[in-house]
């Protein structure tokens, strides 16, 4: 598990550096871009200017143009003119002519010259008035046209006023008819209530006179009837039943299921709070020849790594709380015993607090002490010393309050009824206090960190977590808002009376006696509906004796059948006895038997040896059966009792049959003790090796038990460790999810001034294109 979290990470990690390097190009892009259009907007502005001067030019060309042509067509004419008179004089000398001519052609070039200058300057002065005609002609036109828009917006306001006033003349008359039609109404029911009213008092008196009659009555029947009054002595009174305000308990559990989803949220803000403090304990020293992190800190960050420890709790006890108020129970300060226990979680964070106070103190001290920090960031760090201080105070007021509220469950007669109210009051403006001190915390925080965001050496870790630090912080001061704000709109059904007593009203409710009412309720319950359940059918009682006399005999006949078993038992056990001896006895048999075999064999060599070595059919045929009897004898029933099988031997000395019977016997049983010595000896030296393999096994199973539980101890630490693991990701996932929103959303502002660009370059070029054309065709 603690794998997968890792490569999880680590894939975020890669695919979080993946999108910052893909948004420092798209910045570089951008950067360009704008670039590239401001450098665009000029040209476009330069070309602007030049297309000015261009035309300014073309039209004072356009216009020495037409002088000149016409100027050419004058010397033309002048040029015709003068050679024919020059065909006329050709009698006449060459000089005088060309002198002339050269003179009067002098005189035309001077006064051409002083023509074109005088030209150019009355063309430069008309432009120069034309243009200015044009511009004041242009602001004349924009200041109408901001005059008209004005015109309209006052015309457009005038008339909304004049409509809005219309309409608040036409609503105040149908108002007033409506109020004179209700008026009239009015007038009428009151009328119809005074009749109704009258009738009421007569009811009422009627009433009143039958309540009395009742009442007299009443009191005579109690007073002959009812010998003792159990409610009119409170001793006697608290021994009574109170009766159950269902309605209160319906709505204690709703009040109490509010604040359980309240509690979680702020369970949820304290868990990454904590942890996001701890991540920048890490990676605070902002310059890279300070010490990582002193021991102190180090200190400081192992207690905030067991936040999970005592801040989880709070949840389960109040989920506990959440779960032990029903509406079949009795829901008053009495008789919550769970409020005890979320007590107790809350008093154990509170010495957490306390404990990790002085190190949050010492570890803001050495922030003010590294050369990076400057007086604006000590003097905030000395505000968050004073904001954690506060804190704490608060916590541990509020661990003082809810103390008291559960002591009553456990100590009876340890806070009277009448003190509760007040210390609910406590409570909601302790509530009060908390969030005001968080929400000052985190403006003093979100001011730290905007100081810290001006220094040139903050790293985009520290960056990162001071923004999830700050988010931790949001949440918190958003959740303890919302528990002040629904504990003091429920502060009403705290303080009020829960409306469980004793019959009679007087005295309030005994958590013993609350106890042994839903106890009686409960045994009530399940008396009603233990008869209320469905019987199962009986059997009928001809079928029940039926069954009884097959039951008698059955247990006759299992008695007679044990019987019977022990005797066939004893009788085994007999004949087994009987069976050992008498295949003693045909061993033995068997011995004499080749005995006899022995000594007749011998018999017969001896008178075959007197006979001279003939003999007779009859003979060997009876030597042939003879010999088949000893090979049938020799094929003995092997025994598979203790006592085994006899074997002999054959000798050639003649002993008795009394001796011989009583020497095999003990050879036999000679060999059979030796057999058994040895399967003894066996057995002890298995034994020894089991006894030696069994405490070998006990030494392994000991030790495996003690490995067993550390194995189980250090699951227990992996699982805190993996539950921290998942907090630590749940919120290392949350705060990349609102920095990937971020960046979606600054990418998306940006491929919209982008597009926005795109299409204003794309404009001033058409427009630059259509300037060139019209250059052109002027032309």
């Amino acid at each position: 598990m603690a794998a997968d979290l890792q490569a999880k990470y680590t894939k975020l990690a890669q695919e979080y550096s993946k999108l910052r390097a893909q948004n420092q190009v798209l910045k570089k892009g951008v950067v360009d871009e704008q670039a590239s259009s401001t450098s665009l907007k000029d040209q476009v502005k330069q070309r602007e200017q030049s297309l000015r001067k261009v035309e300014q030019e073309m039209d004072s060309l356009t216009f020495r143009n037409q002088q000149l042509a016409k100027r050419v067509e004058l010397l033309q004419e002048e040029l015709a003119a003068s050679e024919a008179k020059g065909k006329k004089s050709k009698n006449k000398g060459d000089s005088p002519s060309r002198q002339g001519s050269q003179q009067t052609q002098s005189v035309f070039d001077e006064d051409l010259q002083k023509k074109i200058q005088e030209n150019e300057r009355l063309h430069i002065q008309f432009y120069e008035a034309d243009e200015q005609h044009r511009q004041q002609e242009a602001q004349l036109k924009g200041r109408l046209e901001e005059l008209e828009i004005d015109h309209e917006q006052h015309q457009a306001r005038v008339d909304g006023l004049a409509s809005k006033y219309m309409d608040t003349i036409e609503r105040l008359q149908s108002d007033k008819a409506r109020l004179e039609v209700k008026s009239q109404t009015l007038e009428r029911e009151a009328k119809d209530c005074r009749v109704w009213t009258e009738e009421c008092q007569q009811q009422l008196r009627k009433c009143q006179s039958e309540l009395n009659r009742q009442v007299k009555k009443s009191s005579s029947v109690i007073q002959e009837k009812v010998p003792f009054n159990d409610t009119k002595f409170s001793d006697y009174n608290s021994l009574n039943v109170p009766p159950h305000n269902r309605r209160h308990q319906l709505k204690a559990r709703d009040v109490a299921g509010q604040a359980l989803g309240f509690v979680q949220d702020l369970v949820a803000a304290l868990l990454n709070f904590h942890s996001y403090t701890e991540q920048r304990v890490h990676i605070y020293p902002l310059d890279s020849s300070i010490e990582p992190i002193s021991p102190l800190n180090q200190k400081f960050s192992q207690y905030l790594h067991e936040n999970a420890a005592y801040v989880r709790p709070l949840e389960e006890g109040l989920v506990q709380l959440h779960q032990s108020i029903t509406e079949d129970t009795v829901t008053v300060l009495e008789t919550v015993g769970k409020l005890k226990n979320f007590a107790d979680h809350f008093t154990s964070y509170t010495h957490f607090l306390q404990k990790i106070l002085p190190y949050q103190l010492k570890s803001l001290e050495e922030e003010c002490g590294t050369p990076l920090c400057t007086s604006s960031l000590t003097s905030k760090n000395q505000e968050l010393q004073s904001d954690m201080k506060r804190i704490t105070s608060v916590f541990d007021k509020l661990h003082s309050y809810i103390s008291l509220l559960a002591l009553p469950s456990v100590r009876q007669d340890s806070m009277p009824q009448s003190s509760s109210s007040a210390v609910f009051t406590q409570l909601a403006a302790c509530l009060h206090s908390l969030h005001d001190a968080v929400k000052e915390m985190s403006t003093h925080y979100s001011q730290k960190a905007s100081l810290e965001q001006e220094l040139s050496t903050i790293t985009q870790k520290l960056r990162t977590t001071n923004e999830c630090l700050l988010a931790s912080l949001g949440s918190l001061t958003s959740s303890t808002g919302k528990i002040a704000t629904f504990f003091s709109n429920n502060l009403d059904f705290f303080t009020s009376s829960t409306g469980y007593s004793p019959r009679g009203g007087a005295g309030a409710l005994n958590p013993l006696q609350a106890e042994s009412m839903l106890g009686n309720k409960k045994k009530a319950s399940d008396y009603m509906h233990a008869i209320r359940k469905p019987r199962p059918e009986s059997v009928p009682y001809r079928e029940a004796l039926l069954n009884r006399r097959v039951l008698t005999s059955s247990t006759e006949s299992r008695e007679g059948l044990t019987q019977q078993v022990v005797a066939s038992q004893e009788k085994i056990a007999r004949l087994e006895q009987e069976k050992e001896h008498w295949l003693l006895e045909a061993q033995l048999g068997r011995v004499r038997l080749e005995k006899e075999s022995q000594r007749i064999q011998d018999l017969e060599r001896q008178l075959s040896s007197a006979l001279g070595g003939g003999g007779c059919p009859a003979l060997t045929s009876l030597e042939d059966g003879e010999v088949e009897e000893r090979g049938a004898g020799k094929e003995a029933m092997l025994s598979t009792s203790l006592v085994g099988m006899l074997t002999t031997t054959p000798t050639n000395e003649e002993v008795g049959d009394e001796e011989s019977r009583e020497q095999l016997i003990k050879t036999h049983y000679m060999a059979r003790v030796g057999e058994l010595t040895t399967q003894l000896q066996v057995s002890d030296s298995k034994a020894v090796n089991f006894h030696a393999e069994c405490r070998a096994l006990a030494k392994r199973l000991a030790i495996a038990e003690k490995s067993r539980e550390t194995l189980t101890e250090d699951v227990k630490l992996a699982n805190q460790n993996i539950t921290c693991l998942q907090d630590e990701l749940a919120t290392t996932k949350r705060s990349y999810k609102e920095q990937l929103s971020m960046m979606s959303d600054h990418l998306c502002s940006m491929n919209e001034t982008l597009s926005k660009q795109r299409e204003e370059i794309d404009t001033l070029k058409l427009g630059s294109k259509g300037n060139s054309k019209l250059l052109k065709k002027g032309r």
